[in-house]
């Protein structure tokens, strides 16, 4: 008899902590579940410009301006929660936001711990030096050490490729370890590249070499198959209909449609 007692005494701990999981969103959130409540939370990292960055404590950007298109569709207000890059992927996981939006590249190692929408836009991994600095190919960062920022597949191709690397949280910091003289060269996203290294007076080039090719997407929480079957009917028709290249032609960024 008390086995028995002792073994149901178990069971009702065991359900009340899985009830208690749930409740602190351990679940997957469903499309109707967002819905019905008429937010999204969406975890960012707002130091990417043109994609997303502060302007008078506003996030804004090219991936503000999809996310606004694709909530009204879905007939939701977005609520954007501020937090490093390599806090997304961990508190989208844990089911503390609804998804997450930075530039994410889609790769295996992600796929295996989130799920991804299709690729709404191809970018590239680009190469940022001094403008008197002797690197002028990809070839010549052989024996150099280059910035990236923590958690991005910059820092991971860089690293999986022999490079001297300092990672850093913030994309600012990396470029500062450039302009500083701490590093020889930064690598980063193009269009972050572009826009960063435009605020640097001169100081800094874009190489015309990319490192790397890779697609941008969305991401949640793995299971969530509703969710991102829902993002990806709407980013297939704004890349088909034009909203998507409108969207980029308004931050003057030329845009590279995924393969469809």
């Amino acid at each position: 008899m008390k086995k028995w007692m002792k073994l149901v005494a178990v069971m009702i701990v065991a359900v009340m902590s899985l009830t208690a999981l749930t409740a602190c969103g351990g679940g997957n959130v469903t499309l109707a579940d967002i819905q019905k409540k008429g937010k999204i939370t969406v975890a960012t990292s707002p130091d990417f410009p043109p994609f997303e960055n502060l302007e008078n404590n506003e996030i804004v950007g090219i991936e503000v301006d999809v996310m606004n298109q694709i909530a009204a569709e879905l007939g939701v207000e977005i609520e954007f929660i501020q937090m490093d890059f390599d806090s997304i992927l961990p508190a989208v996981q844990a089911g503390k936001v609804n998804m997450g939006m930075s530039g994410f590249t889609v790769t295996e190692e992600r796929l295996e711990n989130a799920d991804f929408t299709m690729p709404y836009f191809m970018a590239s991994q680009a190469i940022v030096v001094l403008a008197d600095s002797d690197i002028k190919t990809k070839a010549d960062l052989e024996g150099k050490t280059i910035s990236v920022q923590t958690g991005t597949t910059a820092e991971e191709y860089c690293m999986s490729e022999g490079y001297d690397v300092q990672s850093f949280v913030a994309n600012n910091d990396a470029v500062a370890a450039l302009t500083s003289g701490k590093v020889d060269a930064w690598v980063v996203d193009n269009e972050v590249a572009v826009a960063l290294s435009a605020e640097q007076n001169g100081k800094t080039v874009v190489l015309d070499e990319a490192m790397t090719q890779e697609p941008y997407a969305f991401c949640f929480r793995k299971g969530s198959d509703d969710l991102t079957a829902a993002f990806d009917e709407i980013i297939d028709a704004m890349i088909r209909d034009g909203r998507m290249q409108a969207i980029f032609d308004s931050y003057g960024v030329p845009y590279v449609a995924p393969e469809m």
